[in-house]
């Protein structure tokens, strides 16, 4: 899967931001080691799970001066506990110095990557797209998006700019659905997708007389789900979200809907259990 993009500006922002916040103006504890005498280590999965953040690990050595990684598991790849997935050679400080930002960031977008792709595989063959949302972690947006992809998710819209979805709130402030509608078509581009949030089938049969582009169906009971397949226009979007998990994932894709979100993905991750060790 290495043909996903991530821009490269991303990962030596992602990386700086991460280093400062670790080192600042300099790693205190490697002057208790040789900082120029060369180590070489291992980074070790003591979890099962998918590989993910590569780029970020290699960019957080160059970013400190120089370590060689040699990857013995690929991006994306489904690595078994106990397994090695990289050798790493260099100056015994650098590699001291980059150990926490390197783990931290594989850790994560690692965990990303599992926890989507349980979801996905958990729904093959229903046509179903399993999808994110904004509910990430701050400051790791993209490369939680990126692991996502990784994963065999797909992305929902990366933020405010790029996608309109009208909520609740949204609906209160403007007024009523439809005034909601009205002032969107009226001052965003017409090549932008109006999706808005209901809660029943009610809101549902409202929404698509008021022409939406697609709908997000909140905790939605399964028959009414089935319902909403059977009776939207063809070209409208249908995506089910609210309280998704492992145990239900299959049923509520059962249904025909188009896409699952679940903000647990990116939200609530258990991080890859990942070690460095030494030689």
């Amino acid at each position: 899967m290495s043909h996903i993009p991530l821009p490269q500006a991303v990962v030596r922002d992602t990386v700086a931001r991460a280093l400062a916040e670790d080192v600042g103006p300099g790693d205190l504890s490697v002057a208790a080691v040789p900082a120029e005498e060369s180590a070489t280590a291992a980074i070790v999965a003591r979890s099962t799970g998918i590989l993910c953040g590569r780029p970020f690990a290699e960019e957080v050595f160059a970013q400190l001066g120089g370590a060689r990684l040699d990857w013995l598991g690929a991006e994306g790849e489904l690595v078994e506990a106990g397994r090695e997935v990289a050798h790493l050679s260099g100056p015994a400080g650098v590699l001291l110095t980059g150990e926490r930002t390197t783990l931290n960031l594989l850790q994560t977008l690692s965990g990303t990557a599992t926890a989507v792709a349980e979801m996905t595989r958990a729904v093959t063959g229903t046509g179903a797209r399993i999808l994110d949302t904004r509910k990430t972690l701050p400051g790791l947006r993209t490369p939680q998006k990126y692991a996502v992809r990784m994963g065999g998710g797909h992305n929902h819209r990366h933020g405010l700019f790029d996608g309109v979805l009208l909520k609740e709130n949204h609906l209160a402030w403007a007024g009523g659905l439809e005034p909601a509608v009205a002032a969107i078509r009226e001052q965003v581009p017409h090549t932008a997708r109006i999706q808005l949030e209901v809660e029943d089938l009610a809101q549902t049969r409202q929404a698509l007389g008021a022409g939406v582009d697609a709908l997000l169906l909140d905790n939605f009971p399964l028959d009414d789900l089935r319902t909403a397949v059977a009776e939207r226009p063809g070209g409208v979007f249908l995506e089910a979200s609210g309280n998704i998990h492992l145990g239900n994932v299959r049923e509520v894709a059962e249904t025909g809907v188009d896409g699952i979100s679940s903000g647990a993905l990116t939200r609530d991750l258990t991080s890859l259990d990942l070690s460095m060790r030494f030689a």
